[in-house]
């Protein structure tokens, strides 16, 4: 169901999936998203999760790419890429409802402006600021950097409310054939001053970011975007990274990234990796001291005998706690992507670790 395709839009691979929540992101793998860490709907006390084994997440948690949670009041919601973008909610972070669509249909814009991209919406990533919800989400057609990102605001997340209702604002970001970056995997993240960024990026030339006005959650102006993390081009690597991710912990900043290939099931090689900077933009430096632009970025979680190719990750902060939300192929129910959930710990150098990885 997902072709993957080089710069060139030569064919590369061909992969599998076709599941609700599946689709895949554009270029090759997918991305993730939930810029809203510091965010005051997003704090809770000590989430009931902490300590518990993957293996008690329950409910609805499969099929699921590029999952970005946030929570408000009492309740969670899982944001990830399909049809009118699924979202499932939850009381504990452990038992998931049903999916239902965010959109009730798809926005007028998204097929005039990507031709061929359906109603089919990639990557999502839910924040709040200026007193709303902000989800953005990419529109593109696979194998192909001419792609937006798209926003849709709303006052709450809860769909019993009466003031609940996604606003389309429209595309906010476009990359065309010309540009050496690719629109998808939108990332809202927010500076020492509260002021939001937009990272994104799939392949090409990397990862970038740009500011955002606070009052519109659109770009402040058109200048080209700056790269935070690329990976060189070689034949059997295109340059495979994607889903940037953006969070603050004390000073500093740390960018999350999927590196290498999903949507291939149980063959799926995506893995996650951090570097982290004293500035928003970058530099960008991985525990060695390599610069992500370079190709750096230290382990944080790679493919286990059951679960391959964990990615398209998000960070929620969750009282005192930063909590990795990532989607990871069962290699136990034919690779379906399945939702996943772990509180990080972060070593006396301040690097995060998530306890799966020592399985």
């Amino acid at each position: 169901m997902h072709m993957h395709f080089l710069r060139s839009g030569v064919p590369f691979l061909a992969g599998i999936a076709a599941l609700a929540c599946v689709p895949a992101k554009q270029l090759e793998p997918e991305a993730t998203n939930c810029g809203c860490e510091d965010m005051p709907m997003k704090i809770s006390k000590d989430s009931p999760l902490d300590g518990a084994e993957q293996s008690d997440l329950k409910g609805a948690i499969a099929p699921v790419h590029d999952p970005s949670m946030a929570k408000e009041g009492r309740t969670y919601y899982a944001f990830c890429t399909g049809p009118g973008i699924p979202v499932r909610s939850s009381a504990d972070r452990i038992t998931w409802s049903e999916p239902h669509r965010s959109f009730e249909a798809p926005f007028p814009w998204t097929a005039t402006t990507i031709p061929g991209s359906r109603d089919h919406y990639w990557a999502p990533d839910i924040s709040y600021f200026n007193h709303k919800w902000h989800l953005y989400y990419a529109v593109s057609t696979f194998g192909r950097n001419r792609s937006a990102i798209g926003l849709a605001t709303n006052a709450t997340l809860d769909p019993t409310r009466k003031e609940y209702k996604w606003v389309d604002e429209g595309p906010i970001f476009q990359s065309y054939p010309k540009d050496d970056y690719n629109a998808i995997d939108p990332n809202v993240a927010f500076d020492e001053h509260g002021k939001p960024w937009l990272s994104f990026g799939s392949f090409w030339s990397g990862l970038k970011i740009l500011p955002l006005d606070p009052a519109t959650g659109k770009p402040l102006n058109e200048n080209a975007p700056k790269g935070i993390a690329s990976r060189p081009h070689t034949p059997e690597q295109p340059g495979a990274i994607e889903a940037p991710f953006i969070i603050r912990k004390g000073r500093r900043y740390y960018l999350f990234a999927s590196f290498d290939f999903c949507c291939r099931g149980v063959r799926s090689t995506y893995n996650i990796r951090v570097g982290r900077s004293e500035k928003i933009d970058g530099p960008y430096m991985d525990r060695d001291g390599k610069d992500m632009m370079e190709g750096g970025g230290t382990h944080v979680l790679d493919g286990k005998q059951r679960w391959k190719g964990p990615g398209g990750q998000s960070v929620i902060k969750d009282g005192r706690n930063y909590v990795l939300v990532y989607h990871s192929y069962d290699a136990q129910a034919n690779g379906v992507p399945t939702l996943r959930i772990e509180t990080m710990t972060w070593d006396k150098d301040g690097w995060p670790h998530v306890p799966s990885d020592t399985e």
